[in-house]
């Protein structure tokens, strides 16, 4: 039912956008800015739910918080460059947006580092186990 409502929220931002396109072009950026809020501010409901259950979840198994937190900073990042990057293209200027995907990456990778030197410390000390 989630899909169903954000998909009519995208068609009803889009419908408008192009309304506007033809009679107040200068407006549609603002449009189409003003209905990807609402489409994530929709969302984050229901992402509330999915955090309470990974924060039991990682309870449970012992896995450290700051391996979670690290992870969801990197998908925050994917998130909000994709998002920007999209946009910026949007108005025109894929040159801008292309570095922006390329500056992104890059920060993933080094935001990605911890993670991996965690996962090397398990594989490291499991097998020491053996």
């Amino acid at each position: 039912m989630y899909v169903f409502r954000l998909c009519c929220i995208a068609v009803i931002t889009a419908v408008s956008a192009l309304i506007l396109k033809s009679h107040k072009s200068e407006l549609v950026p603002l449009c189409l800015t003003a209905g990807g809020v609402i489409i994530f501010l929709y969302v984050f409901d229901y992402l509330s739910e999915s955090i309470e259950f990974i924060k039991t979840f990682t309870q449970s198994t012992g896995i450290d918080n700051e391996i979670i937190r690290t992870v969801f900073k990197i998908i925050g990042i994917g998130f909000l460059v994709e998002l920007t990057a999209g946009s910026v293209k949007e108005l025109g200027f894929e040159g801008v947006a292309d570095k922006l995907i390329i500056c992104g990456k890059i920060i993933l990778f080094v935001a990605a580092i911890p993670v991996l030197s965690s996962t090397y410390k398990i594989i490291v000390s499991l097998i020491n186990l053996v």
